[in-house]
Order: structure tokens, then sequence, then C-alpha cells
């Protein structure tokens, strides 16, 4: 006898405690990367010693700041881009996401405790005479029905005929249900559920990162066009001026009708630059208000390209870490965690499915008497095992999808790792030739300046005529634009730098710390 009872203890142990079945998540075997190049990056990045802007180089020890726009040193940036991590809706919607997927993983581990029910059911009915086989209120015996309240018996024991019966009933009973896991179904679907959550966890993260460089390149480029609409003012200031003399000069017979007219020609051809930078000038800061969560009628702050100090330590992350800090990276992984949990799900289906029910109570016309045990007291224990045996393969073709899913998802994840090794490849490339190409715009601007101060000098002395004045003038003004571009794109490249290496969300703190996602789960 005691060795049945431990068989039966061992199996009851077995049914509650399950095991799960379906693969364990193990990483996919990813490409052995040591560099993002070929050759090996510059440790410096260098630019023209005459150049405000520093030369940067490269650091593999440096940690990325989790405010790391900080590094460009303009508090207007900062202040806007704190408030707009308070103030975006995207950044709300994805933060409420990530409250869903919570309650889905809290809801999903419910399913490992019982489940208990309470019901009580009072009830009053009323019989007809005509349809009762006996004396209403008089039970076979002869007796008085407990409860009854119709007409009562004659003194002599006798009811009247065919007289209604009224009486109550009272039923109360607790449910208790459980359904053990025992194959692990449900601990697969929690899995899954988690690695979701984590899915939005880390896309909040990324939210920041992408609003942040998003603002920080809108802010750049603000100051960017206010740069090239002053320098393209001060060539349509200066080419009016040329005009206004030309035509003095013309009518005093002093310049040719065709000196004039090049002078009007040169100061239309300036005059349709500006309209463009307007436009794009305008847009920028529209976007600049949605990022922020403004409404349009808003303003937002004024930036200066020359205010923006371009960060001389860059970190430098290797292709191993980078997959721990990626935010894509380690979504594209936690869907593919989720995608493997999800053919335990399905390899659990076709397997026995247990279901354990009790349910105890009473049931009287006297609510006293429901719960006496020789009367009204009451209980049901069950037991109930469903193995599916046909069912059109539906169920096998359930987990060969599964199968297939969790292998699209693993090609998947992949892809996002050698798309992110491409991305810091991409920005390491831009940032090096952006140094090269602001060393030339530098070189240039200071040659035309130089040519246009010559020209100047010789035209006032009479040996140049206005034209050649005009076209050294033109080409100085064009370098400037170019200088200012070329130093904007180093600007927003390394802020680009800062988001392809993962934008330091795992050193963010106050209210919006880095989420409980381990950086080497």
């Amino acid at each position: 006898m005691l060795k049945y009872k431990s068989t039966a203890a061992a199996v009851l142990c077995a049914l509650l405690a399950g095991c799960a079945v379906g693969p364990d998540y193990v990483r996919p075997t990813l490409p052995d990367s040591k560099s993002y190049s070929p050759v090996p990056i510059p440790a410096q990045v260098q630019t023209d010693s005459n150049v405000t802007i520093v030369s940067q180089k490269f650091s593999l020890e440096t940690d990325i700041r989790g405010d790391w726009w900080t590094l460009f040193q303009s508090t207007a940036l900062n202040d806007l881009i704190e408030k707009s991590f308070l103030a975006n809706p995207n950044i709300e919607a994805a933060k409420r996401a990530l409250k869903v997927a919570q309650e889905g993983v809290y809801a999903q581990q419910g399913f490992f405790f019982p489940t208990v029910s309470a019901n009580y059911t009072p009830t009053r009915t009323k019989i007809a005479g005509n349809l009762s086989s006996s004396a209403p209120g008089i039970q076979g015996d002869g007796t008085l029905i407990q409860g009854y309240q119709g007409t009562p018996a004659n003194e002599g024991g006798t009811a009247p005929f065919n007289g209604s019966t009224l009486y109550n009933f009272h039923t109360a009973q607790l449910t208790v249900g459980f359904v053990p896991d025992v194959f692990g179904a449900n601990m697969r679907m929690v899995e899954s559920a988690q690695a979701q959550t984590n899915v939005q966890q880390l896309q909040l993260q990324a939210s920041y990162v992408t609003l942040a460089t998003n603002i920080v390149a809108a802010a750049v480029q603000d100051g960017l066009l206010r740069k090239q609409i002053a320098i393209t003012q001060e060539m349509i200031d200066a080419n009016t001026i040329s005009v206004d003399l030309a035509t003095r000069q013309h009518k005093a017979g002093f310049a040719s009708l065709l000196d004039l007219s090049m002078q009007q020609s040169a100061l239309s051809q300036v005059k349709q630059l500006l309209p463009p930078l307007q436009k794009q000038f305008e847009q920028n800061k529209d976007l600049l208000r949605v990022l922020a969560g403004m409404t349009q009628e808003q303003e937002v702050p004024a930036f200066n390209l020359d205010t923006f100090k371009l960060p001389e330590d860059l970190p430098l992350t290797l292709p191993a870490k980078l997959v721990e800090q990626r935010p894509d990276v380690r979504v594209a992984e936690e869907q593919l965690r989720a995608a493997n949990a999800q053919i335990g799900v399905a390899r659990a289906a076709r397997l026995p499915q247990f279901l354990i029910n009790g349910s105890i109570g009473g049931a009287a016309a006297n609510f006293d008497q429901m719960f006496w045990s020789g009367s009204g007291a009451f209980f049901q224990l069950m037991l109930g095992i469903t193995q599916p045996i046909f069912d059109g393969g539906t169920l096998k073709h359930r987990e060969y999808a599964a199968s297939e899913g969790q292998k699209q998802a693993a090609a998947q994840y992949r892809a996002t790792v050698l798309t992110a090794f491409q991305n810091v490849a991409d920005t390491l490339h831009a940032i090096n030739t952006d140094a090269q190409a602001l060393n030339i715009a530098n070189e240039l601007t200071r040659a035309s300046r130089a040519t246009y101060d010559l020209t100047a000098r010789q035209h006032a002395s009479g040996y140049l005529d206005r034209l050649a004045l005009i076209n050294a003038h033109q080409t100085y003004r064009q370098a400037l634009l170019s200088q200012s571009q070329a130093q904007a794109s180093r600007l927003g490249d390394t802020a680009a730098l800062f988001q392809a290496l993962g934008g330091g969300w795992w050193n963010r703190s106050g209210s919006n710390q880095a989420v409980d996602v381990a950086v080497n789960q």
C-alpha cells in the first residue's frame, strides 16, 4: 500500500510541477567580426589647424553617456531634449505599450494558479396545484414541505384540492479548477509574453535615443539654415548695392547697359537661393515643434551653428559588444526568443491535457440547513484527461509553422546584426570624409576670401572691371555656404554615431531610467 501511495504522490507532483517541452532558447551563432572595416580605422580624425572645430579621436574604452547630447555644450539643446522626453506623445505611447505587455505577462502567469469561484443561488418557486400529483405542500409521506407557504392543511391533515405549492430553495457552492502545466505550455507562453515585454522595454529606450538624435539633427539644421540665410541675405544686399551703383553709373554714362544687365542678373541669381532656404527653415522649425510635443503656434529655441562644440573623444564599441547595446538588435533577439517559445506551446498542444475540478456546497429549502452533512451538503471531485487523436493535421502543422517562424526570426536577427554593423561603419566613414570635406571647404573659403580682397583692391585701382569683382564676391559667399554645410555635417554625423552605437540607454538615470533588461541576458 505504501508503494502505491508513493507512486501516486510522485505522479501528482509531476502533474503539478510540469516540464517545458520544446527547445530552450540558444542565441544563434553570429559572424566573427572584430572591426567595421577591412583596413584599420584611424584612431584620430584630423582637422585643419586653422579651424575652430577640433580634431576627434576614437576610444574603445569610452562608454556612451546616457546624456551624450550634452557633449555639444548647448544649454538650449539640453533643455529642449529633456522637455521633449516628457511631452513627446510617441514616448507616452511607448510607455503605455510597455504597460500593456507587462499586464499581459501577469495575466498569463495567473494560469499557474487554481481558479476559485463561489456561487449562491436562492430561488422562490410556485407550482400550480393542477400540475402536482399530490396535495400542495405535502410530501409523499404526508408531511409538510419545509418552507411551504401555501394554503395550510385542514385540521384533519388534508389540504384543499388543487391548491398551489409555494416554496424557497437555496443552493451555494465553492468551485476550484486547476489546469496543471504538465508539459510546460503555459511556461512557454509566459516566456513568449515576457520576451514581448522586453521588446516593448527596448523600443521605449530606442524611442528616447531616436528622439534625442532627431532633435540634435534638427537643432543643427536650424543653426545651419539660419547661417545660410544670413550669408545669402548678405549676398543679396551686396548685389543690390552693386546694381544701384551700376544704375547710377549707366545713367551718368560711365557704365554700359551690358554691365548693368550683368549686375541685375547676378542679383536675381542670388535671390533665387533665398526662398528654398526659408522654406526649409520654417519646415525644420515645424519639425522641432512636433518632436518637442508642441503645437505649431508655440516658439522653439533659436540655435547658432557656431556655438555647438564638437565632442573630441568619441566612443567606439566593438562589434561583439554592439549586439548587446543596440536596441534594434536586442529587439530582434527578443522576438526570436518569443518565436522559440511558441514551438513549445504548439508541441504541448499535441500532448494530453489535464484538468482538475472540484466543488463543495449545499442545497436546502432553508438557508441554515444547506451545509448539514446528512441532508443538503454535497461535493464533487473530477480529473479530466484529454488526448487529441485526430484533427486533420491541424496541431502538427501548427508546430511546423512555429518551427519555421523561429527560423525566420533567427534569419531576421542575423540580418539586423549585419545592418547594425553597416550602420556603424557608414557613420565612421561619414565622420572621416566630413573632416576631409571641412578641410577642403576651409581651404576654399580662405582662398576665395583672399581672391575677393585682391580683386576688390584692384577694382578700386581701376585694374579690374566690375564683372571680376562680382564673380569673386559670389565665389567667396558660395564658399561660406559650403563651409557651413560641411560644419553641420560633422556635427550631425557625430550625433548619428552615438545613436548607431546604441545611444547609451543603459546609462540613463532619473525619470527615464534604463529598463531592467540585463545587458548580458
